[in-house]
Parts: structure tokens; C-alpha cells; sequence
């Protein structure tokens, strides 16, 4: 018993000499930075999202995909496109770090500058240190098009070739000791001790999309997701954020309406791989189709519904 206590205190000493300082919370909102799951699993390398789609609407930000862990394991959260909770903050990623002989999870988080995200390069202005996708200027946000997708009609954008550097692409997927070993820059240490603030209401509800569908699951894909890139369930999870920050926040009812119809289809899918030894049939991924735009145009309809009720 006496080694087993030495053995967790050990570990949690390790632990803590791993994660950047604590900054106490003032508000609801505002979080600290710190460990938040750990299992002893390893998480799966960073795929390659070959293709960003395009920015919704100006003042939306990229939060890039990550692999979270959940009753099934890890599972992955497509990259998308969200709005920042309050006009000047910028998203750090989350990271997994090594240390203890544990993956201790830090979680992303919203702040006036991006911090340490573990070295971990995700892509698309996310190299490892620092972010080159944009910046802030008099209150509204300059797309860097030499890394980010802006949409059609954009006017605030310019295009930075300079930040983008040819390298050695790696795929580590976690900090410490068999993945990336970086440690916080001066600058990064000092924006621990700023103003952080959770996820927004829409990145928690695009990753509980994720833990929800089997195909996320890398159980099931295998470190490939098949959601990744532009395809029906990335669009549909897009459109289904855009709309709800348009008409300000959906509501609890519209959340677990819009939930309970992926789940369904989620369901039939699972039913009709089993019963075609894992595949679809042509007509089966057609019918798939055919609910998921169905359900993009319930949502859209809804919010422009809303707005003109307001």
C-alpha cells in the first residue's frame, strides 16, 4: 500500500511539473490551464486535412481537429469553422502531453493571444508554435488567405506567404517523451497568466457530434477518418453551426432536435454496414444523403424562421 501511494504521488509531482501555471478563475467563463482526462493509451497520429472548406462568414475562426477520448476511445473531431465567444480572442488548440507514464489532456481554449499547444502542428496556420492564419484589426478579423480559406465576398484578407515555411511534416499527435518535445517560449509562458475562456457552446456540441458517430471512432477508421475534407457530415455540422450563431444560439430543443435525427441516421448506417459486411450499397448511401440534406434544409429553415420572427 505504502508503494502504491508513493507510486500516484510520484506521478502527480510528474504531472504537475509538466503542465504550464495555473491561473486562477474570476469568472463562470473563465477557465484555467491545466490536465483536464488521462488514460494510458497513446493517441493515434494527426491526419492530414487535406481540404479546409471555406469561412462561413467573417469573424469566424478555424479551431483545427483534434483526437479526443471517450468510452469507445479515441475518437476524432473534424476542423470547423466557429465564432469566437467575444470580439479580439483567438483559439489555442488542445494537445495531449506525455508525462508520468500517463496522456494527460489539455483543453483548448479562447484567450487575446494563442499559448502552447505542445509543439503539435495541426495545419492550417497551426504549425506548433504560434498561428499565422489571421489577426485582429480594429475589432474585425484580416484573413491570411496564404493559409485560410475565406470565403467568397471576404474584403478583409491579405495574403502572407512568408509564415508558410517547407519543412519536415510530422504527425505526433502529443508532447513528451516518443512524440514532439517542445517546451513554452518566453512569450507563451507569460499569455498562461492572461484571460482564458472555454469552448464555445457549438465546438462542445461539433465534438459530441463526434463522439457519437461510429465512423469518428478510431476503433473504426483506423486513424483515417472519412469525415475529414469536405464531405456531407462536415458541411452538415457547419451549416448546422453557422445557422445557430446567425439568429444568436440554438436553443436546447432545436440542440436535441438536430441531435436526435444524427443519432437515427447514425443508427440506420451502423445497421446497414452490418448488413452488408461493413459496406453500404449505392442506394443506402444515397438514402444517407438524402436525410442529412433534408436536415440541413430543416435547420436552415428554422433559423431563417427565427430571424424573422426577431
Amino acid at each position: 500500500m505504502r508503494n502504491l501511494v508513493r507510486f500516484r504521488t510520484l506521478t502527480l509531482l510528474a504531472l504537475l511539473c509538466f503542465i504550464p501555471a495555473l491561473m486562477p478563475a474570476t469568472t463562470p467563463a473563465q477557465i484555467a490551464v491545466g490536465i483536464g482526462i488521462t488514460v494510458h493509451t497513446a493517441p493515434p497520429p494527426i491526419p492530414v486535412e487535406v481540404v479546409q472548406p471555406p469561412c462561413p462568414e467573417e469573424g469566424y475562426l478555424w479551431t483545427p481537429g483534434y483526437w479526443a477520448y471517450g468510452p469507445a476511445g479515441y475518437y476524432w473531431v473534424d476542423g470547423v469553422w466557429v465564432a469566437p465567444p467575444r470580439v479580439g480572442l483567438l483559439w489555442t488548440p488542445g494537445y495531449w502531453g506525455f508525462a508520468g507514464g500517463v496522456y494527460g489532456w489539455h483543453a483548448g481554449y479562447w484567450g487575446p493571444h494563442v499559448g502552447f499547444y505542445g509543439g503539435i502542428n495541426y495545419g492550417f496556420g497551426y504549425g506548433g508554435v504560434g498561428f499565422v492564419g489571421g489577426a485582429w484589426r480594429g475589432g474585425v478579423f484580416a484573413y491570411n488567405t496564404a493559409v485560410w480559406h475565406a470565403g467568397p465576398g471576404f474584403h478583409n484578407v491579405y495574403v502572407d506567404r512568408t509564415v508558410v515555411h517547407e519543412r519536415v511534416v510530422n504527425h505526433y499527435s502529443f508532447n513528451g517523451e516518443g512524440g514532439v518535445r517542445a517546451m513554452p517560449t518566453a512569450e507563451e509562458r507569460g499569455y498562461e497568466h492572461e484571460q482564458h475562456f472555454r469552448a464555445t457552446h457549438e465546438q462542445s456540441s461539433h465534438e459530441n457530434f463526434a463522439r457519437n458517430d461510429p465512423n469518428a471512432r478510431f476503433a473504426n477508421n483506423h486513424g483515417r477518418p472519412v469525415g475529414m475534407g469536405v464531405n456531407a457530415r462536415q458541411e452538415r455540422q457547419q451549416d448546422r453551426i453557422a445557422q445557430g450563431v446567425h439568429s444568436g444560439q440554438m436553443t436546447p430543443h432545436e440542440t436535441a432536435h438536430v441531435e436526435h435525427q444524427e443519432a437515427a441516421i447514425h443508427h440506420e448506417v451502423h445497421n446497414d454496414r452490418e448488413a452488408n459486411g461493413g459496406h453500404l450499397t449505392p442506394q443506402e448511401h444515397h438514402q444517407v444523403e438524402h436525410q442529412q440534406n433534408h436536415e440541413s434544409k430543416e435547420i436552415y429553415r428554422d433559423k431563417h424562421n427565427d430571424r424573422k420572427e426577431k
